[in-house]
């Protein structure tokens, strides 16, 4: 079924069905981006969709370094290549040959780096509501991340959250300070288009698993008709 399919299996009513193909649509793109510059408003648009997010007492704990700079885009490509190369000795068999063919980034293809981090004592001591769930600052980053991937793919752009990386090499590379926690890096452009199916089940090395089978009722392992 087709993107626009999905999106009309759940609701026929806009603005909701315009949501939900945006959802739908979300990709994590690799090889699709263009190297397009992104215009301004555009860019700006996303991310104050991103700094629009819910946070953990309103800590608002995210910060965003663009970065342009092809020398390091590059530097970061080169360390990214290395951790894929440490992840791809781990592998043997049809896992090894699979993620073979599969593509971890797209750093220097695409328009811009954005790095998104963690501050935890952005409000601190007091943040409310995070004082029995440390994490909760984190989880308010990762609310801010989704709002600019769906932002940008409202905007025609594409997002690749890049993982391959170790968190020391690139808080020391985008002069970082201390306490301030690296969360991701993003690449972000126009791309060519975005695929029907996720790179990683389009290579076989995941399938997405039906709704029913994560639902629970009640309490953890109970099914509808227990």
């Amino acid at each position: 079924m087709t993107i626009a399919g999905r999106a009309q299996q759940l609701t026929d009513t806009a603005p909701a069905a315009d949501l939900y193909e945006v959802i739908n649509r979300r990709r994590d793109v690799r090889s699709e981006f263009t190297g397009a510059p992104i215009p301004e408003p555009v860019l700006r648009r996303v991310l104050t969709a991103a700094h629009s997010a819910p946070s953990v007492g309103l800590s608002q704990p995210w910060d965003f370094i663009l970065v342009r700079d092809e020398n390091t885009r590059r530097a970061f490509r080169e360390h990214v290549l290395a951790e894929r190369s440490v992840f791809a000795a781990q592998l043997d068999g049809e896992r090894a040959e699979t993620f073979a063919r599969i593509k971890v980034e797209g750093i220097v293809e695409s328009s811009l780096g954005i790095a998104v981090t963690y501050d935890r004592d952005r409000g601190a001591p007091q943040v409310l509501g995070r004082h029995a769930i440390a994490d909760a600052g984190l989880y308010s980053v990762c609310l801010a991340i989704q709002n600019l991937w769906l932002a940008a793919t409202a905007e025609g752009l594409g997002v690749g959250w890049v993982s391959f990386y170790r968190e020391e090499f690139l808080r020391r590379l985008l002069g970082i300070p201390t306490g301030v926690r690296p969360v991701a890096w993003l690449c972000v452009g126009p791309v060519r288009d975005l695929a029907d199916t996720p790179d990683l089940e389009r290579h076989g090395w995941r399938r997405r698993l039906p709704l029913d089978d994560v639902l629970h009722y009640d309490k953890y392992g109970h099914g509808r008709n227990r």
